[in-house]
C-alpha cells in the first residue's frame, strides 16, 4: 500500500497541469488566456508550496513519517508550477523579448519579488537530491529554511498583483502564518524541554 502512496500523488499533482493543458486545446481560458495561465500556475505553485510546507506540522501532530516522505515531492511541483508560470509570463506576455524582461524585473516591484521567489525555490530544486543534502551538510538545512521566505515573497507577488480582489492571498497567508506560528511554537517548546 505505501508503495502506492508516491505515484497516487504524483498523479494527483500533475492534474491541474493537465486540465490548464485540456483548457488550452479547447482555447477555453476566457477573454486573455495568457493572463488567466499566468494567474492559475501561479496559484498552483502557491497552493503546493503550502502543502509541502504543511507536512513537517503533520507529521509531529500525527506521529506519521509518512506525509514528510511526500514533502520534496511536492515541493518539486511547486517549482514545476513556478517554472511554467515564470515561462508563460516571458513567451506570452512578453514574447521573450530580453530587453523588455529585464526593464519589468527592474521597474516592477511585485515582479522583482516573485522573481526572487522563483530563484529561491529554483535553488531548493537544484539542491533537493539526497546526494545534494550528503554534500552540504549542516548548510543543506539552513538554506531549505529559505522556503519560508519564498512563501512569504510569493503572498506579497499574489497581493500585489490582486490589488483589490485580495481574498485568496489574505487565505494563502494566513496558512502561512499558522504554518510558522507552529514552527516558532515548536522552536520553543523543545527550548524549554531542552
Amino acid at each position: 500500500m505505501n508503495r502506492l502512496i508516491k505515484p497516487a500523488v504524483f498523479m494527483l499533482a500533475l492534474v491541474p497541469f493537465a486540465l490548464l493543458l485540456l483548457q488550452v486545446l479547447q482555447n477555453n481560458l476566457g477573454p486573455d488566456p495568457a493572463q488567466e495561465l499566468a494567474k492559475a500556475t501561479g496559484e498552483w505553485s502557491l497552493r503546493f508550496l503550502l502543502i509541502a510546507l504543511t507536512l513537517t506540522p503533520l507529521r509531529f501532530i500525527t506521529g506519521s513519517p509518512q506525509f514528510v516522505r511526500q514533502r520534496r515531492m511536492l515541493g518539486l511541483f511547486a517549482l514545476f508550477y513556478a517554472t511554467v508560470h515564470l515561462l508563460v509570463w516571458m513567451s506570452f506576455l512578453l514574447g521573450f523579448r530580453w530587453i523588455a524582461i529585464g526593464e519589468e524585473l527592474a521597474e516592477r516591484p511585485f515582479i522583482t519579488i516573485g522573481f526572487l521567489a522563483y530563484l529561491i525555490l529554483a535553488a531548493l530544486g537544484v539542491t533537493s537530491p539526497k546526494a545534494m543534502v550528503r554534500k552540504m551538510g549542516k548548510n543543506w538545512k539552513r538554506l531549505h529554511r529559505l522556503v519560508y521566505v519564498a512563501a512569504v515573497l510569493a503572498i506579497v507577488h499574489l497581493l500585489w498583483i490582486l490589488r483589490t480582489d485580495i481574498q485568496e492571498a489574505v487565505l494563502y497567508g494566513g496558512i502561512l502564518a499558522l504554518l510558522l506560528g507552529y514552527r516558532v511554537y515548536r522552536h520553543f517548546a523543545i527550548q524549554r524541554s531542552a
